[in-house]
């Protein structure tokens, strides 16, 4: 009898020891932080905040454009994106914008139920400005702070109903020019 039961424990526990080993999950087919680069289009509209004459002052018109921009996705709370606009509709006395930005960001959360991720972002590049009457143009330093929200709506195509920015242009020609505006567009995932 006590063999019987020195057998029927070290079988219990060889069991148990084992057991913890089988519950364990293979290794994910696909890791979630993987690279992505998302490439879209937009439409914006865009108040330049400069009527002419050199002075910084709300435009009567408001800039309406087109734009491109490429998101590269890196990890989960980090994405890059690429951005350009052309601001060339509706000017005001041939008044124009074109912008070519770049910089981090950062979704703040994802809504499982919508499909939904508002982010922030800022970026730095250059704006491209055509005064009034074709009379000069400028290129102009320029940083972006802004924020939107990207719904998914395939597993490839993505629509961002709204992306907000404001503009800072700190070396204008007198002072620091703020332009401010929306853009919506669609997205697709290229990989």
């Amino acid at each position: 009898m006590p063999i019987k039961r020195f057998l029927l424990c070290i079988t219990a526990s060889l069991f148990a020891l084992t057991s913890s080993n089988l519950a364990a999950q293979v290794a994910p087919s696909a890791r979630r932080g993987q690279l992505a680069i998302t490439a879209g289009g937009l439409f914006s509209a865009f108040q330049p905040e400069y009527k002419g004459s050199g002075i910084e002052q709300a435009s009567p018109n408001e800039l309406y454009g087109i734009g491109a921009y490429v998101d590269v996705h890196m990890r989960r709370w980090l994405e890059g994106e690429f951005e350009g606009r052309w601001g060339r509709f509706n000017e005001y006395l041939n008044i124009s914008e074109d912008n070519y930005l770049v910089g981090p960001k950062v979704p703040i959360h994802e809504f499982r139920f919508m499909h939904a991720t508002p982010y922030g972002k800022v970026l730095i590049g250059m704006t491209k400005m055509n005064f009034e009457y074709d009379y000069a143009y400028g290129r102009f330093t320029t940083l972006a702070y802004g924020g939107g929200v990207d719904l998914k709506l395939t597993k490839r195509l993505s629509y961002r109903p709204v992306d907000f920015e404001y503009q800072q242009m700190p070396n204008w020609v007198r002072g620091t020019l703020s332009p401010y505006g929306f853009s919506t567009g669609f997205g697709y995932r290229i990989f």
